[in-house]
């Protein structure tokens, strides 16, 4: 009899912590969809305009890989991604009326390609509490830490990774080198402005020079005339492809290149930019991407080369649409995430609720994500850092092909805002 009520006490209690559980594993269930249900994604994409050659390639990426998580993979948890896309043109008051446009259509988060066009969203984003990811970055996106994430390292991790390597691998002169700096005139190019100036000193470097460039420039002859002026050592140049181009191709004119090393930041860096300079002046030229290259083996290369072939071969080979593919994979971990976490209805909204349970059901629980080896792991979840991945690498043109000469080199966290000068 006592073994009976002891038994018994046993089942009652096993029963009362069984009954306390279930909620919680029910409320962390994904249901099922339901017809018509969906998670809707914003897309802000430069598909045409001044930085066509780049935003196109991504818009395809991008949109070629939503294609095969909705058709392949049935979607996120059984709920397709509804894309809502439009084309900024790479135009500010574009991206801030595409952005409100998304709100309004209930979008979970809003996507741009560009670290520009995120600076011309996020402030009306950011008001909202409307969370965006920028696939390119700069420090103003994610400084101080909003709800904008980046998908990568920043042109100011660029910068960074590269005057590192020139430091231990290129420079073997006495003294500081003299860097000159040729900008993008927009955050693409102060990205690595605010990064030359946050780090410059403790690495040893000069920066004798500080030149801007538009996007839609047709020379750079009388700006590369003034550096040539200072006998400057290494040229970093942080912009897109088609004006790196110009400068690089300039720079050849004047007999500066072969001569002075160049390094580029990861937005210009891309067969775009061989095809446009030619690959005999841009042989030699370095540049830090956060990817892998492209063919490499690594577990998600095949099916987005399949992708590519299928729908836009025009593409193959362009680190961009390998990129913003990568991105589309993260942009289902988010909707992932939020939909294991949060339930449906909620989502269905599509405001400031719906953006609150995003970003810290879908956002901050994105934790060691492997885009299948095509970058960097991807992790949110660190409150003061808005980057995902944090590793670059350093490549160079060498016989026509963008070829990696570093393995991944980590990119350490500054805090751009808690310097005096940052934002002013």
């Amino acid at each position: 009899m006592k073994n009976s009520r002891h038994k018994l006490v046993i089942g009652v209690v096993a029963l009362a912590l069984l009954i306390a559980i279930l909620p919680v594993v029910g409320a962390c269930a994904t249901k099922p969809p339901a017809e018509g249900q969906a998670l809707k994604l914003g897309l802000s994409i430069c598909m045409t305009g001044k930085a066509a050659e780049k935003g196109s390639p991504m818009g395809h990426g991008k949109l070629d890989c939503i294609k095969y998580i909705n058709e392949e993979l049935g979607g996120v948890e059984g709920y397709p991604i509804d894309v809502h896309w439009y084309d900024n043109s790479y135009d500010a008051a574009k991206a801030a009326t595409i952005v409100k446009k998304l709100m309004d259509e209930g979008c979970l988060f809003f996507t741009t390609n560009a670290s520009a066009m995120m600076t011309a969203s996020m402030e009306i984003a950011n008001r909202a509490e409307f969370p965006g990811l920028a696939s390119f970055s700069s420090p103003a996106c994610t400084h101080p830490p909003k709800h904008i994430y980046a998908q990568m390292p920043d042109y100011g991790d660029d910068w960074a990774a590269f005057a590192k390597y020139y430091m231990e691998n290129i420079w073997q002169g006495e003294g500081k080198p003299k860097m000159a700096l040729h900008l993008l005139n927009n955050s693409t190019g102060y990205g690595a402005r605010d990064a030359a100036r946050a780090g410059a000193d403790a690495l040893g470097i000069e920066i004798v020079a500080t030149e801007e460039h538009a996007a839609t420039t047709m020379s750079e002859i009388d700006s590369l005339t003034r550096i040539k002026g200072k006998n400057p050592d290494v040229i970093f140049i942080s912009s897109t492809p088609a004006p790196t181009a110009i400068i690089l191709k300039n720079a050849y004119e004047l007999g500066m290149y072969p001569g002075v090393a160049i390094g580029c930041a990861h937005a210009s860096f891309t067969k775009a930019l061989v095809d446009l300079a030619g690959a005999d002046i841009a042989e030699g030229v370095y540049g830090v991407i956060p990817a892998v290259a492209w063919g490499d083996d690594v577990s998600g290369m095949a099916k987005m080369i399949e992708y590519c072939q299928r729908y836009h071969p025009e593409d193959e080979g362009n680190t961009d649409y390998m990129i913003s593919w990568a991105e589309a994979l993260i942009d289902a971990e988010i909707l992932r995430q939020a939909i294991k976490h949060t339930d449906y209805e909620v989502l269905a909204r599509g405001d400031v609720e719906s953006w609150r349970a995003t970003e810290m059901n879908g956002f901050r629980n994105v934790k060691g994500y492997d885009v299948e080896g095509l970058h960097g792991p991807v992790d949110f979840s660190n409150p003061e850092d808005r980057r995902g991945s944090k590793s670059v690498k350093v490549f160079q043109v060498k016989n026509g092909a963008i070829t990696a000469i570093t393995d991944w080199i980590e990119a350490p966290l500054v805090k751009y805002e808690d310097l005096e000068w940052f934002g002013k």
